[in-house]
């Protein structure tokens, strides 16, 4: 009976892939241009269960080309939907299309011009018709006897995912030098023998404010490019300073209130540099010696060219750095 009823749910889920193949048509291809067009991340978003999902999808995008990030449809109700740009794509993941949370923010989404992507299996749902492209991942049943938890809708979920990263990957031509690039965590050593050019966050993906922007819009800057800084840069984009989240909580100690103080009154003005020829061994010994966690990659006029976080030399394992071993804190610049 045990062995039968493992059998049967694997059937379930199979049957529920399977059936997806017959519904891969012009909504899909749609949904791949707007993504390739795309001046900014796909965001992906869902609660529980499908969140969960979309975390993974967010993931397998990641890695294969495609920059993703999840955002909690319930913290983005509280001020995370601030990391949201018009020139991002939303990829929204809710089997009924009646989520509470995702509702709230897609009309916001939709306002900011920002394309949306529904995976779901209601179709004539509030959020199908706040969406412009609508995936059908529904299931004629789910494996849970019950039909209550979520077994093979977030299966077919998952899988449509799956087809939605290869596709873009062989869109992109990304190759298995990139993937490598993308994998560093299999060996630190190869991982260190890159130029910090092949790693470097560049253009759109390099978070950075002009002196005079308040702390408020510095905030918002940070929050958007996701790694803890933001560089504040002058004419050409010449390097003046940076501010880091503890930057941040120093002014916040000091002064309280900080959102209207301008970035100049903050930053770091002397923020550590490096060029984008030498390699990451040297990125990281720099960063070691220094206790930081962020470089600014310049050319030889102090014209910024990327950045580098920490993670992007050694990964999200643990690591040691001044002696310690744990995960970065965001240091001082």
């Amino acid at each position: 009976m045990i062995i039968q009823q493992a059998k049967e749910v694997l059937k379930i889920e199979a049957q529920s892939i399977l059936d997806l193949t017959e519904r891969i048509g012009p909504e899909f291809k749609k949904a791949v241009d707007i993504i390739l067009h795309a001046k900014g991340r796909v965001i992906l978003t869902g609660m529980g269960k499908s969140g969960l999902v979309a975390r993974k999808i967010s993931a397998t995008l990641n890695s294969t080309g495609t920059s993703s990030l999840f955002l909690h449809p319930a913290e983005a109700i509280h001020g995370d939907l601030g990391m949201v740009t018009p020139n991002d794509v939303i990829l929204a993941i809710s089997n009924s299309g009646h989520t509470a949370e995702i509702n709230r923010i897609l009309p916001i989404v939709k306002d900011m011009e920002a394309k949306i992507i529904l995976f779901t299996g209601g179709l004539d749902s509030p959020m199908a018709r706040e969406s412009d492209v609508v995936i059908d991942v529904g299931v004629e049943r789910e494996a849970c006897p019950l039909g209550l938890a979520p077994t093979a809708s977030t299966t077919a979920a998952l899988a449509m995912g799956d087809a939605l990263a290869v596709v873009l990957l062989n869109q992109r031509r990304f190759n298995r030098d990139d993937f490598r690039r993308f994998h560093p965590g299999g060996s630190l050593g190869e991982r260190l023998s890159f130029r910090v050019k092949e790693i470097m966050l560049t253009d759109a993906h390099i978070p950075m404010v002009s002196p005079g922007t308040t702390i408020a819009e510095a905030i918002r800057e940070i929050n958007a490019k996701g790694i803890g800084a933001t560089l504040v840069c002058g004419e050409e984009q010449r390097l003046e300073g940076i501010i880091s989240d503890g930057d941040l909580r120093r002014a916040l100690i000091a002064r309280k209130e900080i959102h209207s103080l301008k970035v100049e009154e903050i930053m770091s003005s002397c923020p550590k540099t490096i060029s984008e020829n030498e390699t990451s061994i040297e990125a990281l010994g720099l960063m070691e010696a220094h206790g930081i966690t962020h470089l600014v990659v310049v050319d030889d006029h102090a014209r910024v060219k990327g950045i580098v976080h920490l993670h992007d030399l050694l990964g999200r394992e643990g690591f040691r750095i001044n002696g310690g071993i744990g995960t970065p804190a965001r240091a001082h610049h």
